[in-house]
C-alpha cells in the first residue's frame, strides 16, 4: 500500500495503482493533455472511498510507501487503463501505414479515433 497525497489529502491505495497514477500524470503533463481516473482507496479514517483524480500539467501528486497491513483495494481495471494510456502517450503507434495491400494499420487508426 502507498499513501497518495493529492490536493492536500492523503489516501491509501495499492502499490500498482499509486505507481500507475504517478506515471500517467507524468505522461499527460509531457503531452499537454488531461484525464480523470477513479481509484478505490482508504480515507484517513480507514473507510472505503472512491477518489477521482484530475490529472493535467498542473497536477501535484506524490506516492509514499507505508507499512499498512490492510489488503489493497482492487483497482486492476484502473491500473490497466492508466498503463495503456501511458503507453499510448509515451510510445504512440506510427502514422497510418499501409501493408501494401491498401489496408490501414488498425492500432494506429484506433489511436487516432481516440483523439
Amino acid at each position: 500500500m502507498k499513501h497518495i497525497t493529492y490536493a492536500q489529502k492523503s489516501l491509501l491505495v495499492g502499490d500498482a495503482a499509486a505507481d500507475a497514477l504517478v506515471e500517467y500524470a507524468v505522461a499527460l503533463a509531457k503531452n499537454a493533455s488531461a484525464d480523470t481516473v477513479t481509484l478505490k482507496a482508504f480515507g484517513v479514517d480507514g473507510a472505503d472511498v472512491e477518489a477521482t483524480f484530475v490529472l493535467d500539467a498542473g497536477t501535484i501528486v506524490m506516492a509514499e510507501t507505508t507499512k499498512s497491513s490492510i489488503p489493497e483495494p482492487d483497482d486492476s481495471e484502473a491500473v490497466e487503463y492508466m498503463r495503456e494510456q501511458t503507453r499510448l502517450l509515451t510510445s504512440p503507434p506510427s502514422a497510418l501505414s499501409s501493408d501494401g495491400d491498401g489496408s490501414v494499420d488498425g492500432e494506429a487508426l484506433s489511436y487516432l479515433e481516440e483523439l
